[in-house]
């Protein structure tokens, strides 16, 4: 928070002779980050997207002398075209982007708009990969007079290849620069009340909109291959704890709430069950009606949009379901964003 006389202070402190260029200083950046877009669903914005994306070690920990002929004579020469029409099926066709684009401008705007009263705060957004970059808004921070950043992956739960990159690519970013702001990043928040809370909330308020019940929901989180698991990676653990905790926090039995994992490549074992699997399996064992939720999605996207809302939806109805609802991701909302917010603040104690 500003003081009144806070400038004073400054300049008394600091007082720079006659002549000297002008430096900003004296911010505080808040940076949030999330995991990428194309710029477009053609084949060339697809493949710039997808080569930056499975290039990341952190992604794909093949060696390198695997994966790069694959992904180069194989996957970069028919995976663009198919994904660009996923993309293309849930387009934000008004604003021409990807709705993380815009769930994650949103957010950082609406947020800056929670820190009106801290002018010294300044709040920005960015993506893993495509634009705006991490390097980019870095950047743009430190120029703009903030010493210290907080940076923010919108991931509740932590993975190497999500949580891990982001920070990556921000410390590598700093390795560039002679005079670097402090940088605090913010850990992983699965098991926060206001995140568990805002998720239970908003299958409760959801699911007061239908005229039917769903028989269970199940909660589908982004899957990691097997092999990063029994490498250490927590991520699976946080998963389920996130899912633990939202069904007690809304007082279901065992069965009323179920864990799967979507979104499997390659092929290697992923962490299981498969949630396409599972829908199906669901479907064929007589279950007619079904509610999907994606807790570890900050915002609504491919992931969510066209493999859950549509893919997961018609393999239910194909194999004898009838009542299919996807349940939307916190998004730009007021829930959404006051568990932003109370992370932020937390995360922020000491600087503000």
């Amino acid at each position: 928070m500003k003081h009144a006389d806070s400038t004073d202070l400054k300049t008394v402190a600091s007082p720079l002779p006659s002549g000297h260029p002008g430096v900003a200083f004296g911010k505080v950046g808040v940076l949030l980050v999330n995991l990428g877009t194309p710029d477009g669903t053609d084949y060339t914005s697809m493949r710039r997207y997808l080569r930056e994306f499975l290039t990341d070690k952190r992604v794909i920990e093949w060696p390198r002398a695997l994966w790069y002929p694959i992904l180069f004579g194989i996957v970069l020469n028919t995976r663009p075209g198919k994904v660009g029409k996923a993309y293309e099926s849930i387009w934000n066709k008004e604003l021409d982007e990807s709705y993380l684009r815009t769930y994650t401008r949103n957010q950082s705007d609406r947020l800056a708009e929670t820190f009106a009263a801290h002018p010294d705060v300044v709040v920005d957004w960015a993506m893993r990969y495509g634009q705006p970059s991490i390097p980019d808004r870095l950047t743009a921070l430190k120029e703009a007079g903030c010493e210290r950043i907080l940076l923010f992956p919108l991931y509740p739960q932590y993975a190497a290849s999500t949580t891990a990159t982001v920070n990556d690519k921000a410390f590598e970013t700093l390795m560039a620069m002679r005079w670097q702001p402090a940088l605090r990043t913010v850990p992983p928040y699965h098991d926060d009340p206001a995140y568990i809370g805002a998720i239970a909330d908003s299958i409760t308020s959801h699911l007061s909109t239908l005229d039917w019940e769903p028989e269970l929901v199940v909660a589908s989180f982004h899957g990691i291959p097997q092999s990063y698991f029994k490498n250490g990676d927590p991520y699976h653990c946080h998963c389920m704890k996130t899912a633990r905790l939202v069904r007690e926090r809304l007082g279901w039995d065992d069965g009323k709430l179920m864990t799967t994992f979507q979104s499997r490549f390659g092929p290697e074992e992923w962490l299981q069950p498969y949630t396409d699997e599972t829908v199906e399996k669901l479907a064929k064992d007589g279950v007619k009606r079904l509610a999907v939720i994606n807790p570890g999605f900050v915002s609504d996207c491919l992931e969510t949009l066209e493999e859950i809302a549509g893919e997961a939806g018609e393999i239910f109805h194909e194999n004898g379901g009838e009542q299919f609802t996807h349940i939307p991701c916190l998004n730009d909302g007021p829930a959404g964003m006051a568990v932003i917010e109370t992370v932020v603040r937390r995360e922020l104690q000491g600087w503000l």
